[in-house]
């Protein structure tokens, strides 16, 4: 795996990904380096506006459900887990976690991500009923729960393979799996913030595969800014296109700075604005098989969201009725539904509210009558994300 810069010109190395020609992992490198921000942001729309319809910038309605916040690993980054025997540790019950799907319902959401610490004592029967239960009870909900290191974790207790682990949750009624614990898939990195006890960089890949040969589909992730070099960025990004070319199966790919307050690692400096921009775009340029690129204004704040969407990104996300890992880092954004298509239109683009797998979009009238039928399961913290079309019905 060659990962060092190329040094080709910027230009050439734009011209071709804009004509839609491969670049190299040297040149993503080399674009990291010495790209202009701005001319980056201007091919990487270019790249964005092929793949995807120029008019139109979608988002999504579903909800994190962090089910546990009890964890064996110790992350660095990580400012969300307690370990186990901790007063301040959970694991929520049923009910609680099903009032949490109505108030998503009744916000006209289609889907939940569903995914938690790895807790030391749940055997993978707790990860099938609960699956069963969400599904019996909310046949119209899209499940996409379980990161690779909580799937490792079943396996090892379980003396499964990743594959027996996956269909078997299949079977129960998981639908996709989200991109969570890939950080940067870079065995020093992970070994550095004590991420790879977790998986290691090749057990996260395998997984996702295994999951892809489940005939799941799964997003990528990145988080960046953890005192990590540029190579190593550059090592995830080629590893997960690799993987993109042999299987086909990821969704979207969605990168975030890491959030630093409250974690062993707040001494790290912060990662701004225009690094986050400049590493959306050259990722879109390098990423030729991924179609879907999310912003996330979930920590670079609603403004940066919008102005990604001109940086490559073609979806807004969640409007995330509850988020509470990056928020233990000390960063919290959230929005109504009517603000996340007010901050898109605004932005030059028609907002579409899309299925959990982008499969197709939504209208606010297919998601009503889930929202009028759960609409006493509003909480009074989150009624004002209720939409304005509903407030006569549901308020």
């Amino acid at each position: 795996m060659n990962l060092a810069p190329s040094h080709r010109p910027v230009a050439q190395i734009l011209d071709d990904a804009v004509a839609g020609r491969r670049i190299s992992a040297g040149d993503l490198h080399t674009l990291l380096l010495e790209g202009d921000l701005l001319e980056l942001g201007l091919a990487a729309n270019e790249v964005r506006n092929r793949l995807n319809d120029p008019r139109v910038a979608t988002y999504n309605i579903d909800r994190n459900i962090n089910y546990t916040n009890v964890c064996v690993y110790k992350c660095r980054f990580c400012a969300f887990y307690r370990e186990p025997g901790d007063a301040e540790g959970y694991l929520l019950p049923f009910e609680e976690i099903a009032q949490k799907i109505e108030e998503t319902l009744a916000l006209n959401g289609t889907g939940i991500l569903m995914q938690g610490g790895v807790h030391p004592e749940l055997p993978i029967g707790y990860y099938e009923n609960l699956l069963r239960q969400i599904r019996e009870r909310y046949p119209e909900l899209h499940l996409h729960a379980f990161s690779p290191p909580e799937i490792k974790f079943i396996a090892k207790k379980e003396r499964l393979s990743f594959y027996e682990v996956i269909a078997r949750l299949k079977a129960a009624g998981l639908m996709s799996i989200p991109g969570g614990g890939a950080e940067i898939l870079s065995d020093p990195v992970r070994k550095e913030v004590l991420a790879w006890p977790k998986a290691s960089a090749e057990e996260w890949i395998d997984i996702m595969r295994q999951a892809h040969g489940n005939g799941l589909r799964t997003s990528a992730t990145m988080m960046y800014g953890m005192g990590e070099e540029l190579v190593s960025r550059v090592e995830h990004c080629q590893r997960v296109r690799d993987l993109q070319d042999e299987t086909g199966g990821f969704t979207a790919f969605i990168s975030w700075t890491f959030q630093h307050e409250h974690t062993d690692l707040a001494h790290i400096p912060e990662t701004f604005a225009d690094e986050y921009l400049r590493t959306l775009a050259a990722t879109r340029l390098f990423f030729d098989n991924i179609v879907h690129f999310q912003t996330s204004w979930v920590t670079q704040g609603k403004k940066i969201g919008q102005t990604a969407l001109a940086f490559g990104a073609d979806d807004m996300g969640s409007i995330m009725i509850e988020e509470n890992v990056v928020s233990s880092a000390g960063t919290s954004y959230r929005m109504s539904q009517d603000e996340m298509e007010h901050l898109i239109r605004a932005a030059g683009y028609e907002p579409r509210q899309r299925t959990n797998l982008y499969e197709r979009l939504v209208t606010r009238e297919e998601t009503a009558p889930l929202a009028r039928k759960y609409r006493d399961a509003l909480t009074p913290a989150n009624r004002d994300l209720v939409s304005s079309a509903l407030l006569p019905v549901v308020g």
